[in-house]
């Protein structure tokens, strides 16, 4: 009972704990990749802590009137949807045709949920081939939503960029999803945090590839868990040498901090001024 209540702790929180290793080192569930009732639960667990609690009290409120739920959770449903959706379709088409069409979709359902941050894993994450390890490192750079458990640059934080970039495709003047303009504040500071997180994360495993010398997707991988505070690994953790696993707890720090907090801790000597400088016009693209 005390395994069961510490797994759906860590699960609901986006943890990645586990007691597992007591059967095989460094396992995770993957004794349990075709066990239905582990998996969906599991599952279950990991959304529930990685959609925010903002979202929740939507859904308490108005349950399945969607239309008067808050521009917020909107974009956090549709986002977690089509983040969860796509890596599983992708999931059961490429990888683990070794198994079972039931045991199959488990995994793959699994494994794209788990990317919320969660940091569980049925499956040997080192065999998978290296565009689903590049799948999982976007997912997991995204993460869950603001206001939950889960780590990452947040599902609405890309989903602001998106809407921005698809704006510039439309020759709209402002970012808009479900009918609702969005505020050119709040796509400068998704921009930022963006940009920060793919700093932090290319340039942790470039300094990894050179101290250890691992394959660099794997490397990518080991940094992007490590800044989403996620917690799965191709297995390379433990061969990681001092100076790369002080990057690894700095990167994780860091992606535990928050991308927000970073990026106005970094200018706090930045003032707000009344004065503006002049305008001009470049050429880009």
């Amino acid at each position: 009972i005390w395994y069961s209540f510490f797994h759906s702790i860590s699960a609901f929180c986006n943890a990645g704990f586990d007691l597992m290793g007591i059967n095989e080192p460094f396992s995770s569930l993957t004794f349990y990749v075709a066990h239905p009732v582990v998996n969906i639960v599991m599952c279950l667990l990991i959304l529930f802590g990685g959609l925010g609690f903002l979202t929740w009290h939507d859904i308490k409120e108005y349950k399945h009137r969607v239309s008067r739920y808050s521009f917020q959770s909107k974009v956090v449903l549709a986002s977690t949807l089509f983040l969860t959706a796509v890596p599983c379709i992708y999931f059961f088409f490429a990888e683990f045709s070794d198994l079972p069409v039931a045991e199959r979709s488990l995994a793959s359902f699994f494994q794209s949920v788990t990317l919320r941050t969660a940091g569980f894993n049925t499956v040997d994450i080192a065999s998978l081939n290296d565009v689903s390890k590049l799948i999982m490192i976007g997912v997991m750079l995204v993460g869950g939503s603001p206001g939950s458990t889960a780590g990452g640059m947040k599902t609405t934080t890309v989903a602001v960029v998106f809407a921005a970039v698809l704006a510039v495709f439309k020759r709209r003047d402002a970012a808009q999803m479900f009918k609702r303009r969005i505020d050119d504040s709040t796509v400068r500071n998704a921009l930022a945090i963006v940009m920060l997180y793919l700093f932090l994360f290319i340039a942790g495993a470039f300094a990894i590839f050179y101290i250890d010398g691992f394959p660099l997707i794997d490397c990518l991988f080991e940094t992007a868990s490590a800044v989403a505070t996620v917690g799965i690994t191709t297995g390379i953790t433990t061969s990681l040498s001092s100076a790369s696993r002080i990057i690894i707890i700095a990167l994780m720090f860091l992606g535990r901090v928050g991308g927000l907090t970073l990026v106005y801790a970094t200018l706090t000597g930045a003032r707000n001024t009344s004065s503006k400088l002049p305008t001009e016009k470049i050429i880009v693209g």
